[in-house]
């Protein structure tokens, strides 16, 4: 019989807007949180005003936020934050991702809400963290991205570094967001206390180095990493490859890959100075230029046959659409079908997590704006007059859709 959800009967209270906490409550809700997304009037959630848009509605937002319910209230007016208190009460998490101090000023602050309710885990997620001569700075991904030394490892010499064009910074930091709040949830077991979660991009980003820094301090200073475009000089054969039509990456930087390459392309890359990591990095650039030759002369689909028949780890550079095609993905439903109230059929990321007896795919779409407003407010023990009265103050507002 399946399991209930990992976090069935754990409250999420979704401060948070753009990506990483919406990210991070997402995988929470997935796994069975009740995150309820709490937006203020006018907008809501900034990532509502960032494309690609259909029908007004944000792709963007619908990703980040399926498997939530949603609210939207005014917490300037007396109404509405007393509202916001009650559900504080009765939640386990809080994740929020604004500036060190910008909630304090509007009485969210850990230090408040832990007050009202010691048990709260309260994760704050930032661009530098609440400590450290940049703590106060603005931030966002690229941001952390740029400063953490990552930007500077690629492209090539000579050129501006690209962007990444994928939100690393944000997604590892809500990832990291998963597994801490997680923590501090089994912790609390013990201590019957919440904590304060300080995240920071810059710090997620840091951390993510594998090689880099070790490079650099163990050699006392002396090896930078330098910009190698799409080669890997230290380790290769990694890196990108041309066919005769497209590209494909091939990973053969540990010996019995790289000696299964060399025999598929024979000739001079059966060479005894390539058998070695040492000897391929030594003349990198005589058996890189052997598996392009081999590569460019043929096209993608042949290089990925021999190479999968010498079980040398390669795959094709796909662009989107050839990953929305892939079996592989189909296979994984990496790629959800929901209806939504105003788009219909809708077709977005998935999350990775599989568990063995229980389903996590999400069972909500995003939520429109202020769509669960009542069902939230009569939740929490307030009035139908109230709920009334704070509907028509616009103190819980909503968009036309929502009803």
């Amino acid at each position: 019989m399946p399991q209930t959800l990992p976090l069935s009967g754990i409250r999420v209270i979704d401060y948070s807007h753009f990506l990483a906490g919406p990210h991070m409550s997402r995988c929470l809700a997935a796994m069975g949180a009740d995150v309820i997304k709490v937006e203020r009037p006018g907008g809501g959630d900034a990532g509502r005003a960032h494309g690609y848009f259909k029908d007004g509605q944000s792709g963007y937002f619908l990703q980040q936020n399926m498997g939530k319910r949603g609210i939207c209230v005014d917490m300037k007016d007396r109404r509405g934050f007393d509202l916001m208190m009650k559900l504080v009460e009765t939640a386990d998490v809080f994740v929020e991702n604004y500036r060190p101090g910008a909630l304090e000023k509007l009485g969210l602050g850990y230090a408040a809400l832990s007050a009202r309710n010691p048990r709260l885990v309260y994760c704050s997620v930032s661009a530098y963290g609440h400590t450290g001569p940049d703590a106060a700075r603005p931030g966002f991904g690229l941001i952390a991205e740029a400063k953490s030394g990552a930007m500077a490892q690629l492209g090539t010499d000579g050129e501006a570094p690209p962007l990444l064009r994928i939100p690393i910074a944000d997604m590892y930091a809500g990832m990291h967001g998963v597994a801490a709040i997680c923590a501090a949830l089994l912790g609390r077991v013990a201590t019957g206390k919440g904590q304060h979660i300080d995240l920071a991009l810059y710090d997620c980003m840091i951390s993510i180095h594998d090689y880099a820094v070790q490079r650099y301090t163990f050699s006392d200073g002396e090896e930078l990493p330098k910009r190698t475009g799409s080669d890997s000089p230290e380790t290769p054969i990694y890196g990108v490859f041309p066919s005769s039509d497209a590209y494909i990456v091939i990973a053969a930087q540990v010996d019995d890959a790289w000696a299964r390459l060399a025999s598929l392309i024979g000739g001079a890359a059966l060479d005894p100075k390539f058998a070695t990591p040492t000897g391929r990095a030594t003349h990198y650039r005589e058996a890189t230029a052997l598996v392009k030759a081999w590569s460019s002369a043929r096209t993608t689909r042949e290089c990925l046959a021999a190479l999968d028949a010498s079980s040398v780890p390669s795959a094709p550079v796909q662009t989107i659409d050839q990953v929305l095609a892939d079996p592989q993905v189909a296979a994984r439903n990496m790629v959800l079908e929901q209806t939504h109230p105003v788009l219909g059929k809708v077709r977005l990321p998935n999350l990775p997590f599989r568990f063995s007896d229980c389903d996590t795919t999400p069972q909500r779409v995003a939520p429109l704006l202020g769509q669960h407003n009542v069902e939230i407010a009569r939740e929490l023990g307030i009035r139908e007059e109230e709920i009334a009265d704070m509907q028509r103050a616009n103190v819980l507002a909503s968009e036309p859709a929502a009803g």
